[in-house]
């Protein structure tokens, strides 16, 4: 079933009894029941520390405290949702979008349309399958975003495995986001917290070339219809189905750096008695030749140090899998040890 909209979302429905992100002199997203939750974006009755990183930008953005409801939400379903790591997250700083200005006003005004377009869409009062989910970004990535909307210049990069548009974690899958997260000079990492307009998701396989939906039964993408870890919104839709509304930045410890650096190499075995040119080419008895050319690309693009090792290996398991992997290394042991 490719309609996903029937997945709860409980920061969507916990954001809503939030001071809304929303200004109530402008288009409100929030229901009429929740009218009396709506405050100003830049009015918030925060209290209690805020830690000290250096200033994102000062174009619409403002810091929000530990005691501003959202905040306090955020920050608990974030953490929740690492699990053990969670542990290693320190200087957490939350800040919200303002939406200051003329222009992003019309985009503000402009999502709410395409909400309303999407619920005619899906059936007349149907459900436009709006979610939460998380993007990862580098500061410089993120001040062009604030200041100018998703664009060709200053989106954030990704694998492009998936097809050509803007990868998101679903909220409750930040984990997914934060292995993405690059340090700046300070150490500091950053996500952006959208509210992202999905529609009817349709399957993406690994080493799409897709730009657009495949049909106009289609609005967005997704890397498993059941359980998706990734949503992709086309790069038709970046500044129509994609509202950054909070961005969560913070540090993380040296364990937590280790794990991310380390988990891909822990979770797919690796061996001295197998290169990678010898890799791809006993893949190639099981794979099809697409996925080898890829595969062979991303090596390339890894000697030329466009991705890193970590990338390298997250796109083998994508197209082999773990099973095949490991059987394919063990073969090579076996092969080896017959031959000393």
């Amino acid at each position: 079933m490719a309609y996903i909209g029937n997945q709860y979302n409980h920061l969507e429905k916990d954001l809503y009894k939030a001071p809304s992100v929303f200004s109530s002199g402008s288009t409100s997203l929030d229901t009429a029941n929740d009218k009396e939750s709506v405050v100003s974006d830049c009015e918030s009755g925060v209290s209690g520390p805020c830690f000290d990183q250096p200033s994102l930008c000062n174009n619409g953005l403002i810091q929000l405290c530990s005691g501003d409801k959202a905040h306090d939400l955020i920050t608990r379903r974030f953490l929740s949702n690492l699990g053990s790591m969670a542990v290693h997250i320190k200087d957490l700083t939350i800040q919200k979008n303002c939406f200051a200005g003329v222009t992003w006003q019309a985009r503000l005004q402009s999502f709410q349309i395409f909400i309303k377009a999407m619920e005619k869409k899906c059936g007349g009062g149907g459900d436009a399958n709006v979610k939460y989910a998380w993007c990862a970004a580098t500061r410089d990535e993120i001040c062009k975003i604030v200041k100018h909307g998703f664009g060709h210049c200053g989106l954030p990069k990704n694998s492009g495995l998936y097809g050509h548009g803007i990868y998101l974690s679903p909220d409750d899958s930040p984990m997914e986001s934060v292995k993405n997260a690059v340090a700046d000079k300070n150490g500091v990492r950053y996500l952006m917290l959208c509210r992202v307009i999905l529609g009817k998701a349709e399957l993406v396989q690994p080493g799409s070339k897709q730009c657009h939906p495949s049909s106009d039964e289609f609005d967005s993408g997704v890397d498993d219809l059941s359980s998706p870890k990734k949503y992709v919104v086309w790069s038709t839709h970046l500044n129509t189905h994609i509202l950054p509304e909070f961005i969560v930045s913070f540090r993380a410890t040296s364990s937590l750096k280790g794990f991310l650096g380390m988990q891909d190499r822990r979770k797919m075995p690796t061996s001295p008695w197998i290169s990678f040119p010898a890799l791809i080419s006993a893949l190639s008895k099981y794979l099809p030749p697409t996925a080898i050319n890829l595969i062979s690309k991303y090596y390339k693009d890894h000697k030329d140090k466009k991705i890193s090792r970590h990338e390298l290996i997250q796109f083998v398991r994508q197209f082999a899998g773990d099973k095949l992997l490991i059987a394919v290394i063990k073969s090579s042991r076996t092969k080896q040890y017959r031959h000393e």
